[in-house]
């Protein structure tokens, strides 16, 4: 059995998926009410593959809200008792879904194993991010030449290089896919020199740098709510991959040779029965879902029970294939770009 911990993208999105699932008391409760909000288990599913195998899964909302992450013992007990709760109800491997995972690695919560009388077990719980980095890497390779895009002569900027995701793209993309030149931009110096040496290339830049020079961008980092993006300061055509969380770089960067694609997402090749992804936005809410937690279905169908994702820079090309083929074999297809693109301006990529 597969699990996926989620939550609502705000504090007003909680409090109305609340109402629609009949929690009352919640819909009407105020942040803090959240605050002390139990888990829930709020939905059973069943998937069947492309191979036409039938598996069980359950969605978990933490009732985790991004108005809660200033508030650290908040955010840490939220991410933990979902964990827990998803043990207790015996599922063999859960994916961790949007700020859930971030707060799990940049709150270091590996060393809080124990929650009550609990000793969670980390080898039923994944990130999901080797199955995101694999999408995000796919998504470039299929869309930028449908921008009249060579990659092979392309300049390609990944926002947040050193992140788990970041750090796994810039390796694929650097040994699998032969782009010309990666720009390499975050916010510490040391990690990025240690990137570039175990790349063996590279150009560490400035965002506003690497904005004027890339053909393609990946941004794998939060989006601050103060960026301005000049858009007629970028490239044209320009592909840019919005792989953060929330997707909003489309609310910062439009105008014409400018195509912004949600990145890291995926469309499965038959209806769900489900709602989570109703309240997450998706443009094909029963077929479409966030790559981490794909992850944890491609496992539960793999038979493969085990933290695949975990830690941070730990991602090899070697488990990219691994996921990567499994996606493909069970039905899963990187979101791209619509149809009806007009590829003009021609390629500049000098």
């Amino acid at each position: 059995m597969f699990g996926l911990i989620g939550h609502s993208t705000s504090f007003e999105a909680a409090r109305e998926k609340a109402r629609t699932l009949g929690f009352e008391e919640f819909a009407e409760g105020d942040l803090d009410v959240w605050c002390s909000a139990p888990p829930q288990l709020v939905e059973h599913l069943q998937v069947t593959s492309a191979t036409g195998k039938t598996i069980e899964g359950a969605y978990i909302d933490s009732c985790f809200v991004p108005e809660m992450l200033s508030r650290f013992k908040t955010a840490r007990r939220k991410v933990l008792s979902a964990m827990e709760l998803a043990q207790k109800n015996g599922i063999d491997i859960t994916a961790l879904g949007g700020f859930t995972s971030i707060i799990f690695e940049n709150f270091n919560l590996l060393k809080e194993q124990q929650i009550r009388s609990t000793t969670l077990e980390w080898e039923r719980f994944t990130t999901g991010n080797t199955h995101t980095a694999w999408v995000i890497c796919r998504q470039v390779e299929t869309n930028a030449p449908k921008l009249g895009i060579d990659l092979s002569q392309a300049r390609v900027a990944v926002i947040g290089a050193t992140g788990d995701i970041g750090s796994a793209v810039c390796r694929w993309l650097s040994q699998r896919t032969g782009v010309k030149e990666l720009l390499l931009v975050a916010r510490q110096a040391q990690p990025l020199l240690d990137l570039q040496q175990e790349l063996g290339g590279g150009r560490i830049l400035k965002l506003e740098e690497a904005l004027l020079e890339a053909d393609v961008v990946v941004w794998v980092a939060s989006l601050p709510q103060t960026l301005s993006i000049d858009a007629a300061s970028l490239k044209s055509p320009c592909l840019m991959i919005d792989g953060g969380y929330p997707k909003n770089l489309d609310t910062k960067a439009s105008g014409n040779g400018i195509h912004v694609l949600k990145g890291g997402i995926v469309e499965f090749f038959s209806d769900i029965t489900w709602q989570m992804m109703e309240m997450a936005e998706m443009d094909n809410p029963k077929r479409q879902m966030f790559a981490c937690f794909a992850e944890a279905i491609l496992l539960e169908f793999e038979g493969i029970h085990t933290n695949f994702s975990w830690g941070r820079n730990n991602i090899s090309l070697d488990k990219m294939d691994l996921i990567g083929a499994a996606s493909l074999r069970h039905g899963f297809q990187a979101l791209g770009l619509s149809a009806q693109i007009d590829p003009t301006p021609a390629l500049t990529t000098a």
